[in-house]
């Protein structure tokens, strides 16, 4: 693994936690804020993988 793979993937972990932090925070149930966190660390990856070349 290289160390673009292994930022690209850790910024989107980051990314995924926030989300599903914040969006529990609002109220949601824990099974659409683990939704909302995972869907936005897979939307992520090919937008990083764009962004740091």
């Amino acid at each position: 693994m290289t160390v673009r793979t292994a930022l690209i993937l850790l910024a989107s972990v980051v990314i995924g936690g926030v989300v599903g932090v914040l969006t529990l925070l609002c109220g949601t149930q824990p099974a659409g804020a683990a939704l909302a966190g995972l869907t936005s660390a897979g939307a992520s990856v090919p937008v990083l993988h764009a962004l740091i070349q």
